[in-house]
């Protein structure tokens, strides 16, 4: 294993985030859409395996890097021999909190590697708030399922300002009173912001009360 395209073209903040964005995308899509693969692939039987998630937003069980020391920082060793140890819940959960943590070491990695100063780490900093981390897991099979067709049914969801798809490396808000959701881009609220509003009117609800008034 190469570490999943360790050499950037590049060496700013933004291509730093820009990695970490894929292969957080590959590592979700592992855990949720693409479960029952990932669930197949990381048999007991077989030797030490990790969960790999790559820049194009791909993911991959293989065998860890051979040589040492590797050249990224490798996943959690040995996913595949606690599988049938816990409930599926329990070990989706478990290997989800290992990916997070190796998701930031190998960010912190390429950071440290190109010698970022103070202000670019605090602008990497920024941009990584706007993402959440990865998805929980519910407490028994069937809400995980459930689970499951929710992030169909938003894969599915257009934004009501520009019309366009749901994206989930994307931040978005929904209006508390239509129940629309929006980019946030589109309505101008950042994550930041939304942390402090506590009933969220899009534009057009904002307008109609106006209007009535």
């Amino acid at each position: 294993m190469d570490g999943g395209g360790a050499t950037l073209v590049s060496h700013s903040p933004e291509d730093v985030f820009r990695d970490f964005r894929g292969r957080r995308a590959g590592m979700i899509k592992a855990l949720t859409t693409e479960v029952e693969k990932f669930y197949h692939l990381c048999d007991p039987e077989k030797e030490n395996l990790s969960l790999y998630g790559f820049p194009n937003e791909t993911w991959e069980v293989n065998l860890p890097a051979e040589e040492v020391p590797p050249e990224l920082p490798e996943p959690a060793l040995g996913i595949n021999f606690a599988r049938d140890g816990m409930t599926e819940n329990d070990w989706l959960a478990l290997v989800a909190i290992h990916s997070d943590s190796w998701l930031l070491a190998v960010a912190f990695y390429f950071s440290a590697r190109f010698g970022f100063d103070k202000e670019s780490r605090s602008s990497e900093a920024e941009v990584r708030k706007s993402l959440p981390s990865m998805p929980p897991y519910k407490d028994d099979e069937d809400d995980i399922r459930e689970g499951h067709e929710d992030f169909e049914e938003h894969d599915n969801t257009l934004c009501g300002a520009c019309g366009e798809n749901y994206g989930n490396d994307e931040f978005w808000i929904c209006c508390d009173i239509c129940e629309q959701w929006f980019h946030g881009k589109c309505v101008k609220i950042t994550p930041a912001r939304a942390e402090h509003i506590k009933q969220y009117k899009c534009p057009s609800c904002s307008n109609s009360k106006r209007i009535r008034a």
